[in-house]
């Protein structure tokens, strides 16, 4: 079975981007899922294969502009594990990775 890719995205794909890494890989471990993770910017999120995409609620509106078959979760605090926990499991659930 292959890896669910999750990829997480700011602005210029640097600070909070890899900040939401860690606090996702943090709870990735609490679920005891194993996951591909990465981090990058928006305009190279458009052309990257991901499962997931999480990223910041204040970037919603500029994904709107890109054709993106990722499920999407939007976050208000990119590095609060409890909002990650919440939107991020049950996706994790529906795709059959969380049982």
């Amino acid at each position: 079975m292959k890896k669910t890719k999750i990829l997480m995205v700011c602005g210029a794909g640097l600070g909070s981007s890899f900040a939401c890494e860690m606090s996702v890989e943090a709870v990735l471990n609490d679920l005891n899922v194993s996951a591909e993770l990465g981090h990058c910017d928006i305009s190279s999120a458009a052309s990257e294969k991901s499962d997931i995409i999480i990223t910041g609620a204040n970037f919603e509106s500029q994904f709107n502009h890109y054709d993106i078959k990722s499920r999407m979760i939007y976050l208000k605090r990119m590095v609060d594990k409890q909002e990650i926990k919440e939107k991020l499991a049950p996706i994790l659930k529906e795709m059959g990775v969380l049982s």
